[in-house]
């Protein structure tokens, strides 16, 4: 798997997540700048269709804001499956 890939594969498991939250990408940026972080509705959509780099501390904030630990971004084998 290449980086393009694992991107948008994270990507696609945030936007997952956040939308069994029952949340909105502006949603989640308001709980993470709520929470002290800085991040934008672009940079949540960027993030979720994988066309920027997600770093560590922005995959914890959101975390933060959607009350899931880190480690359940990174189960993406469920969705290897899928087209990229």
């Amino acid at each position: 798997m290449d980086k393009l890939e694992l991107q948008k594969l994270v990507g696609r498991k945030i936007k997952e997540l956040r939308e069994q939250k029952d949340l909105t990408q502006l949603q989640l940026t308001v709980k993470i700048v709520e929470l002290g972080g800085k991040m934008d509705t672009t940079n949540i959509s960027r993030i979720e269709s994988g066309r920027t780099n997600i770093s560590l501390h922005q995959l914890y904030r959101i975390g933060q804001a959607l009350e899931i630990p880190m480690k359940n971004f990174l189960d993406i084998d469920d969705l290897a499956i899928y087209d990229l």
